[in-house]
């Protein structure tokens, strides 16, 4: 009888709220209140083979799969979250989204097993300005689930790069071309990584990186996952 009188007096002196509308109605250890939760789509990619984000990649990486877990757009509530936890440094908020990632990987054949998870890097520059890498939030999520190991120094990213945003298609491959390399090869040698970024739009930049992997290490197979792609 005491635990509601003790969860009522700790959510009033340290209220959690909301990260997508700011209200109290949230439970557990979600970040997200269900009216929230039903404002983000998934996209139902994970165990659809040939899904767009895959179809995205034919003929520019070789991926053993690929998908997106919600759909992205403008001025929506997921377009908030990310920018949350990319530019506000809400690290809890990314690292819980990547737990949601794993969630639905762990009910996936296609997703459940990879050997590691590898974030799409940041020039580390940015990373310092920033102080994280966003990509590296959604990795730790989604090794809590899928217990599997993070790895984030495989692949780094050589010189600095201005934003895609308001790129057409090829001035995206332009600006991350030759942009990656992967020095710890012993660390993916033999592997089926899964390579994890936050937004995929026309997918320049993970083409530039999976294909960075698989021209510095032959012995390596790829998946690609991202928390969300814009809408198709």
């Amino acid at each position: 009888m005491l635990k509601p009188v003790v969860t009522g007096i700790m959510q009033l002196l340290f209220p959690r709220l909301c990260n997508g509308c700011g209200s109290d109605y949230i439970t557990g250890t979600h970040l997200l209140c269900v009216k929230c939760f039903e404002r983000v789509y998934p996209t139902g990619f994970t165990d659809l083979p040939g899904n767009p984000v895959e179809k995205m990649l034919w003929g520019r990486l070789p991926v053993k799969a690929a998908t997106s877990t919600y759909f992205f757009a403008k001025d929506s509530l997921i377009q908030n979250l990310i920018h949350q936890f990319k530019y506000r440094n809400n690290k809890a908020l990314g690292i819980y989204l990547g737990e949601l990632m794993g969630s639905v990987f762990s009910a996936s054949v296609r997703y459940s097993q990879p050997d590691a998870l590898v974030p799409l890097p940041l020039f580390i520059d940015k990373e310092k300005k920033r102080g994280y890498n966003q990509s590296v939030l959604l990795c730790e999520g989604i090794a809590t689930v899928l217990k599997v190991p993070v790895i984030d120094n495989a692949v780094k990213r050589i010189r600095h790069t201005s934003t895609q945003t308001h790129k057409t298609r090829m001035e995206r491959w332009q600006n991350v071309e030759g942009v990656f390399y992967a020095p710890a090869r012993d660390s993916l040698n033999g592997r089926h990584i899964l390579l994890i970024d936050d937004v995929i739009t026309t997918g320049a930049t993970m083409e530039a990186c999976g294909n960075a992997i698989l021209e510095d290490i032959k012995n390596v197979e790829i998946s690609v996952a991202t928390l969300a792609c814009a809408a198709f």
